[in-house]
């Protein structure tokens, strides 16, 4: 399948790898404010993970817990990292699946997926289970969910102002307070929040 030419460049570059930032004009509410992490984008469509909405009532031990990789006692000998590790909305698709983005020091021939620049995703329990026990990898985001996208749907959101894009980096995706996220990955490109408005041209 190819796109047409005029809903994106022709010699379309394919964004796997960067960050989409909602501008404020997006009209899916379930999308405001977001940074997303684009781990997969061609001619098909394109998958991505919210990396600044968590879900507040869950915390990483009680998923943990649910999924049976712990016993309800296990929490409290849990390494400090892993108590604190916040569970990401990472969208509205699947939303009872978990997928884990992380460093590449842990990957697992054929359920790892090598994104860019050392950032891999990996969608299974074992990933968990290696969090759990201090194996698993150095950085990592945990996220229930994700956003998707049909053939073309999101070049023409693009085209439409819903999104700006910026590079990726480890900080972004893994560092600091997922409600900072959205001004660091506007600041990437150089813009304060107060500068975006919902008619804004292309940038």
């Amino acid at each position: 399948m190819t796109l047409e030419t005029g809903t994106f460049e022709a010699a379309t570059t394919y964004l796997d790898g960067q960050i989409l930032i909602a501008m404020p004009g997006m009209m899916d509410d379930r999308f405001e404010r977001t940074v997303i992490y684009l781990c997969a984008h061609s001619a098909e469509g394109a998958m991505g993970l919210i990396l600044n909405k968590i879900v507040g009532n869950l915390s990483f031990p009680e998923l943990l817990t649910q999924l049976g990789i712990i016993g309800e006692e296990d929490p409290i000998r849990l390494p400090e990292a892993v108590e604190t590790m916040p569970v990401h909305r990472g969208g509205p698709v699947e939303t009872g699946r978990g997928f884990v983005l992380h460093s590449a020091d842990y990957f697992v021939q054929n359920s790892t997926l090598a994104i860019e620049n050392g950032i891999c995703l990996t969608a299974t329990l074992e990933i968990l289970k290696a969090i759990a026990d201090g194996s698993g990898p150095e950085n990592a985001l945990l996220a229930l969910g994700y956003a998707g996208w049909g053939a073309g749907q999101l070049e023409s959101e693009i085209q439409a102002n819903g999104w700006l894009t910026c590079p990726a980096d480890e900080a972004l995706i893994f560092g600091g307070n997922p409600e900072a996220k959205y001004a660091e990955a506007l600041g990437r490109l150089g813009i304060a929040p107060g500068m975006l408005s919902s008619d804004a041209g292309h940038a």
